[in-house]
C-alpha cells in the first residue's frame, strides 16, 4: 500500500490509522533529544511510494516543523500533525508562535481523560485550515451524511457525546493555567534533578513552549527504578516499552535503511515521573529523594 512516514516511538494508535485506511506505515527514528521525529531521517525515508507523513508531538513539546514542513513540501507531501499530547503548545516558526495542529494539512488532538484537556471518557478533535476538507471530516463523523438519513459516502459514528463536550467546555478556561503550572513543576523537577548523576532531564527546545503532558527522564536500569519508586508509592509510567517497529503486528514490515538506534536506546531508558498542576513541593521532594537513593 501508500507508505506514510511517522516516528517508530510513538503511541500505537499513530500507526493503527495508518494500517486501518489501507495504507503501510515506515517506521522512522527519532531525534535523541527532543524524542520527536528527526527531520533529516524523514528526508531519508522519503521514497516514490511515499504519500504523507505523520509529525507526532510527543510529551507535549512540538517537534522541528520549521524544519520538516520544507522537506514535506519539495516532496509533495501532506503533513499530518498528531498533537494528541501537545495541546496548548507553541513553537516559534518564521519568527511567529504557532500551535500544535495549526501547521500541517490537518492536525490531531486526544481528549481522553489522561491528557491535559481531558473528558470523563473517550473523545478528540480534528482541526485543518482546508474548508473543503472540514466539511467532509465532519460528514465522515456522523455516518457519511451531511443531513439526516442521506449519505454522501460511507463514514463512521465518531461524533464527540454532548457529556463529553460540556466537560471540556468547563475545562477549557482552566488550560492555560495549568500548562504554566506544569511548566513551573518540570522547572523544579529540573532544579532537583539537573545534578543526580545518571538523569538525564527533558531539553526543551529553546523554539519551544512545552506544556509537559509528560516529564520524562533518561535513566541506567530503568526498570529496577521503577520497581524502587513503586516499593516508595511513588507511580510511573515508561511510554514506551515496545516501539511500534517491535511490535508483532508490525513485524512483516521491511526495516528501515540504518535501523532505528535512537528508538532503541530511549524504550530501554525512559520514564515518565508525576507531573500535573497539582503537584506539591513535598511530593516532588519525595520522588527526588527515592531517585537519589536508587542512584547512590
Amino acid at each position: 500500500g501508500d507508505e506514510v512516514l511517522l516516528p517508530a516511538f510513538t503511541f500505537f494508535a499513530t500507526a493503527g490509522a495508518i494500517h486501518n485506511a489501507g495504507g503501510t506505515p515506515v517506521f522512522v527514528d527519532i531525534d535523541p533529544v527532543t524524542f520527536n521525529i528527526d527531520p533529516d531521517a524523514i528526508a531519508r525515508a522519503i521514497t516514490p511510494r511515499t504519500r504523507a507523513m505523520v509529525v507526532v508531538h510527543l510529551y507535549g513539546q512540538m517537534a522541528a516543523m520549521e524544519r520538516i514542513l520544507p522537506v514535506a513540501a519539495a516532496a509533495g507531501l501532506p503533513v499530518i500533525e498528531d498533537a494528541a499530547q501537545a495541546i496548548g503548545a507553541r513553537r516559534q516558526v518564521d519568527g511567529a508562535w504557532r500551535m500544535a495542529g495549526e501547521l500541517g494539512h490537518v492536525g490531531t488532538i486526544s481528549f481522553f481523560p489522561s491528557k491535559n484537556l481531558g473528558g470523563w471518557g473517550d473523545g478528540g478533535m480534528m482541526v485543518c485550515r482546508d474548508e473543503a476538507l472540514a466539511t467532509r471530516l465532519a460528514r465522515l463523523r456522523l455516518h457519511g451524511g451531511a443531513r439526516q438519513y442521506h449519505h454522501d459516502e460511507v463514514g463512521f459514528n465518531s461524533r464527540l457525546d454532548a457529556l463529553q463536550a460540556a466537560v471540556l467546555l468547563a475545562k477549557l478556561p482552566h488550560l492555560a493555567n495549568w500548562s504554566a503550572a506544569r511548566r513551573e513543576r518540570a522547572a523544579r523537577y529540573d532544579r532537583l534533578l539537573g545534578e543526580v548523576p545518571g538523569v538525564v532531564t527533558p531539553v526543551v527546545d529553546p523554539a519551544n513552549e512545552a506544556i509537559f503532558h509528560q516529564y520524562t527522564i533518561r535513566v541506567p536500569r530503568r526498570d529496577a527504578l521503577r520497581e524502587h519508586l513503586t516499593a516508595r508509592g511513588i507511580a510511573s509510567m515508561v511510554y514506551y516499552p515496545v516501539a511500534l517497529h517491535r511490535q508483532p503486528c508490525f513485524a512483516h514490515l521491511q526495516p528501515i535503511a540504518g535501523g532505528l538506534p535512537h528508538t532503541e536506546q530511549a524504550m530501554a531508558e525512559v520514564i515518565s515521573l508525576p507531573i500535573y498542576p497539582e503537584l506539591t513541593d513535598a511530593q516532588q521532594d519525595a520522588v527526588v529523594m527515592a531517585i537519589r537513593e536508587f542512584l547512590a
